[in-house]
């Protein structure tokens, strides 16, 4: 990706940014001149993504590698990134149903609304913004994602909620939300089989009217220009990028 945008001087976080549309995220906006604090679960990953922002940034700058609390580490925010979120293939007659949905709902919105909360203060000094990572099952039934569904719609309607009340504030809040898109979250799954992975992105790509399925890059760019000068004008959006998916009325189904 190139440097299309300039956020020198910029500090971005991103949560759930050591791999997949986060890690390409958040290499993006350190292409672009940015301080990015990537944060996950996994240490290795996270490191890994870290020396990736850093190789890349035209400043020098080091990404920072979060496992606790963002403010010790910076005095300041611009731009944050909700990305954190996953999806289990569970159906509300599974009698696990309310404990996955729970944990759903735990990282997909609630995640997603004590960061806001705690951002909001140092959000007011830069006249920052916030984009969430939404997905379009929030606007589609998808068997056996019922949750996932659920979890993305209520993302949805607290970023045009967000939006409304934030932007006296000076603070604009977006959100992307994306079709299929290849990443290791989605390849390890549910214990998915390679061969049904694979399957599942080749229908993907045979369906989808731009021909292909999505990758991280598609995503992080859609993030990027949310985030930039160039859409001050735009607040409670949710920017599909799902390569005609919707517009098509493409209805995916569950691997399993």
């Amino acid at each position: 990706m190139s440097a299309v945008y300039n956020f020198s001087g910029k500090v971005v976080l991103i949560t759930g940014s050591s791999a997949g549309i986060g890690a390409a995220t958040a290499v993006g906006f350190a292409r672009s001149g940015a301080q990015v604090v990537v944060t996950g679960r996994n240490g290795q990953r996270v490191s890994a993504v870290g020396k990736q922002c850093s190789d890349v940034s035209p400043n020098g700058l080091t990404a920072l590698e979060v496992t606790a609390d963002v403010s010790k580490e910076v005095n300041r925010l611009d731009v944050l990134v909700n990305n954190a979120g996953f999806g289990l293939n569970t159906g509300i007659t599974d009698p696990h149903f309310g404990q996955t949905f729970d944990q759903m709902f735990a990282t997909n919105v609630k995640s997603a609304v004590i960061l806001t909360q705690l951002s909001v203060d140092y959000l007011m000094k830069t006249k920052g913004n916030i984009v969430n990572i939404s997905s379009i099952a929030a606007n589609m039934t998808v068997p056996s994602l019922t949750g996932y569904c659920m979890t993305k719609s209520a993302l949805d309607m607290f970023t045009k909620c967000m939006a409304a009340e934030l932007g006296p504030k000076g603070i604009r809040v977006n959100a992307v939300s994306p079709g299929a898109v290849r990443t290791l979250a989605r390849s390890t799954r549910g214990g998915e089989a390679i061969e049904d992975t694979d399957r599942f992105y080749r229908e993907v790509s045979a369906r989808y009217p731009v021909g292909r399925h999505g990758v991280p890059d598609d995503i992080a760019k859609a993030v990027m220009y949310l985030a930039s000068d160039h859409a001050q004008f735009i607040t409670g959006t949710i920017l599909v990028a799902d390569g005609g998916n919707l517009a098509a009325s493409v209805n995916l189904t569950s691997t399993k």
